[in-house]
């Protein structure tokens, strides 16, 4: 009788993140014990089909300076099916009476989405109505740490510092609106930051030295999404801190980045050799503390599980410890912060995969207690009426 979990790895995506997710899926079936769990796959397209294989092939994972998913009608690659399907058909069972739930029919679902459509509550919704024990944060958490304005705006109201952010929503304003210049110039100040709100990797983030740049950079941010966050440029360190658990979470010692350009961008974080990570960073014995003290409370405040990266600024000159933002699905590539700062705290890559997957089923079965029945009898109790004693 074959008695491993089936592990179903989503990866791929709607997302300018697309290859980053197949990468990070691969590191993750390399480091999965075969003798635990079966492994199946469904890799969703950038025009959103999904596709059902049994292995991620090499021609699937295209070099991450190539953006087009080139891997789709190569010989053998099956051509796009009904993975959807294929998941469904797995989690549905013939005979609905003979599996109590799907924790007991022996499977848990791995999302590896980075962005919008996998990392921003949209799929963890899928999940929840299919019923199906999933890794990661549930669908509030999820959205609220995508949107980097709400998270900032949480945080900020939770008493978590963060640098000065003004957002700039749909309908359309820009640097000719002359109260966006006025906050840019007064409260943001330049170097500053354009980025999508709902995006990750540094995908469409500009550096502004001044306000002629400004303009083309929402712009380009806007490329990406209808949501713009303007971000202060702080000279400071780049810290960054895992988060693992649940109710009882645990932060690992925190790690730093330094760039080998001006800095972290999409071909910093995956294509420059330049870029160097310090794990673990070299603070004081009061600056990990305080690190990890608010990566905990950011993860709490914003209703995360089961994981996430914490990103920090350290100032230079001040010393303030600063929450940017989090990351709820980070990468697990071969050169992703979140695995490596859990080893160098003490957790192998393959221990972290199995913790995660213990996790995701831990909250299911919490979440499982729930009732759905309707207490009649405390429904009469509270509709008697109230007789005073007096």
């Amino acid at each position: 009788m074959n008695d491993k979990l089936n592990v179903w790895i989503i990866c791929g995506g709607r997302s300018a993140e697309h290859e980053v997710s197949l990468r990070s899926a691969r590191s993750i079936a390399a480091a999965l014990d075969r003798g635990k769990y079966d492994l199946h796959f469904v890799t969703i397209t950038k025009d959103g089909k999904w596709v059902s294989t049994t292995a991620l092939e090499g021609r699937m994972v295209p070099p991450l300076r190539d953006a087009s998913p080139h891997w789709e009608g190569a010989a053998g690659v099956p051509a796009v099916s009904e993975g959807w399907g294929a998941l469904v058909a797995r989690i549905s069972p013939a005979e609905p009476d003979r599996v109590a739930h799907r924790a007991q029919a022996g499977m848990v679902a791995f999302p590896v989405l980075h962005g919008p459509y996998g990392e921003d509550g949209t799929i963890q919704g899928l999940f929840e109505m299919l019923d199906i024990p999933y890794v990661g944060s549930g669908v509030l958490g999820s959205a609220l740490a995508m949107d980097k304005a709400k998270t900032k705006e949480m945080l900020f109201h939770n008493g978590i510092p963060v640098p000065h952010w003004v957002s700039l929503g749909p309908d359309r304003d820009d640097a000719r609106n002359r109260r966006i210049r006025d906050i840019v110039w007064t409260v943001i100040g330049y170097p500053c930051f354009v980025k999508p709100a709902n995006l990750g990797s540094s995908i469409g983030v500009t550096k502004v030295h001044n306000c002629e740049e400004l303009e083309e950079a929402i712009e380009v941010a806007r490329n990406y999404d209808a949501k713009v966050l303007i971000e202060e440029g702080i000279d400071a360190r780049e810290i960054e801190c895992s988060v693992l658990g649940n109710g009882e979470a645990l932060a690992s010692l925190p790690g730093e980045v330094i760039p080998g350009r001006e800095f972290y961008d999409y071909d910093a974080k995956y294509c420059d050799d330049a870029t160097e990570l310090v794990i673990p960073a070299d603070l004081t014995a009061e600056q990990v503390k305080r690190v990890q003290h608010f990566a905990l409370r950011a993860f709490h405040t914003l209703e995360c599980y089961g994981m996430a990266r914490v990103d920090f600024f350290l100032e230079k000159r001040t010393g303030r410890v600063l929450v940017n933002e989090l990351n709820t699905i980070p990468g697990f590539t071969e050169v992703s912060m979140y695995p490596k700062l859990w080893e160098a705290t003490g957790i192998p890559y393959p221990e972290l995969l199995d913790r995660l997957i213990e996790l995701a089923l831990e909250r299911y079965e919490e979440k499982r207690r729930l009732s759905v029945d309707r207490d009649c009898s405390r429904v009469r109790a509270f509709s008697e009426p109230i007789v005073s004693e007096r």
